[in-house]
């Protein structure tokens, strides 16, 4: 079992991150709530170097990213290189894009192509991951899209940043689903679900209806190293959407 340790999706404060300045005073925030620990993601048209400055300056770590290029990454050796910089050991992909979602043999296009550089990276020593949402709970046969993905690449090549609130949205279980990933997910999405004036919606960890023991349990057996905060959509300040989630899963351990 690992040590699990909380990150902030900085996703979440997206709007924060258009300057290096405005990077750097939103990370020290970050980590004035508790966080040790970021995915670097929706920043602006910030440089590595600047990047790697603010993280060291704030002592926080990189512990994944969304990687923004257009897919199949064509210049694989730079992602890695830019990783190295930020000492971070994983690398994602935020989504499959809208081109392979259709049917079947897209899917199956994503997974060959997602297992080919998983390989280029897992041999520079780093991780490949895939970040679901709800459209892979599409099911082809006997199996969901999602299953095919994990199926059809090594896990040493791709592995996986499952979205706790995406997969209850696609109608999966999100601790079994986390369980079945087991030493394959080196970081979790924990993201909650309330349901609001007849809609669901993104809730800070704890106010909706997700089984929060049940999925930080199942964390635990699947030895996830990092617990990444996310909240795509704030209905208060992103920063107290942070904390209020933070708080909550101090509450039941976690640190």
């Amino acid at each position: 079992m690992t040590h699990p340790i909380l990150a902030a999706q900085l996703f979440t404060v997206r709007d924060y991150l258009k300057t290096t300045a405005d990077f750097s005073d939103t990370l020290k925030k970050v980590k004035a709530i508790g966080y040790t620990a970021v995915q670097v993601s929706g920043i602006g048209p910030i440089s590595d170097e600047d990047v790697k400055a603010v993280l060291d300056d704030t002592g926080l770590t990189c512990c994944i990213t969304h990687v923004r290029s257009p897919w199949p990454w064509v210049d694989v050796d730079a992602i890695i290189a830019q990783h190295k910089l930020w000492n971070c050991k994983n690398i994602a992909i935020g989504a499959m894009p809208t081109s392979y979602r259709s049917d079947e043999e897209g899917f199956l296009r994503f997974a060959a192509e997602a297992n080919q550089i998983g390989q280029k990276i897992h041999e520079a020593g780093l991780t490949f991951s895939y970040h679901n949402h709800s459209f892979e709970f599409v099911r082809f046969g006997g199996r969901t899209g999602l299953e095919l993905l994990y199926a059809e690449t090594d896990p040493r090549y791709m592995k996986a940043e499952l979205d706790t609130y995406w997969v209850q949205h696609g109608g999966g279980d999100p601790a079994l689903w986390i369980k079945k990933m087991k030493d394959r997910m080196p970081v979790v999405h924990l993201k909650d679900m309330a349901f609001l004036d007849g809609t669901q919606v993104m809730a800070e960890i704890g106010t909706g209806n997700l089984n929060w023991p049940s999925i930080i349990e199942a964390c635990k057996d699947a030895n996830v190293e990092w617990y990444a905060v996310e909240q795509d959509i704030c209905r208060r300040h992103p920063l107290e959407c942070l904390k209020i989630s933070y708080d909550y899963l101090k509450s039941l351990g976690l640190w």
